[in-house]
């Protein structure tokens, strides 16, 4: 190691879609504002599109948002293509996937509650920060249906999961987008 080198993030996007890819985010935020899971989450994968010039690398501090209260993080993997595309089935989309690496959605919560209470966000909730890195994994290393995750801050854990416990794959949303 380099005196002096810090990791920065391993990919700058042109573009950057998040997705709600599990069920228990879906059914926890329906139960916020007690209503059924929408259908419409069963019949197609939902995204929003972040901000893909807010984005850090693993080492950057990143600047809490003077108009939240409650500064939030989302454990996640962001898929890379390695091309383009459109109109494409599964099989084509998943052939554009060049890796992946960690992501970290940061969210201002409080302003995310009101911004989706009228159905418009998320917005300013998610539009300030988004983390990636520390690498790129590439595609033909990866099984991401093995994939197991896990955030600790200070040793502590504060969030894990499992990739495959995702309803859509990732050849599936790129495949919708």
């Amino acid at each position: 190691v380099m005196a002096g080198a810090r990791l920065l993030t391993p990919i700058l996007p042109g573009s950057l879609r998040d997705f709600l890819a599990f069920e228990d985010h879906v059914q926890r935020g329906s139960a916020r504002r007690n209503e059924p899971v929408p259908d419409a989450w069963y019949e197609m994968p939902i995204y929003y599109k972040g901000n893909h010039r807010s984005v850090y690398g693993p080492e950057d501090k990143i600047p809490w948002p003077p108009y939240t209260e409650e500064l939030d993080f989302e454990l996640e993997v962001g898929c890379v293509l390695g091309g383009r595309g459109r109109d494409l089935g599964p099989e084509d989309a998943e052939a554009l996937i060049l890796g992946y690496t960690l992501m970290n959605d940061w969210s201002a919560r409080d302003i995310q509650r009101k911004e989706m209470a009228v159905r418009l966000g998320p917005a300013k909730g998610k539009d300030f920060a988004t983390s990636l890195g520390p690498c790129l994994v590439t595609a033909d290393e990866l099984d991401p249906g093995a994939v197991r995750l896990e955030a600790r801050i200070d040793g502590e854990t504060w969030a894990r999961g499992e990739l495959g416990a995702m309803h859509w794959t990732f050849p599936q949303m790129i495949a919708h987008v």
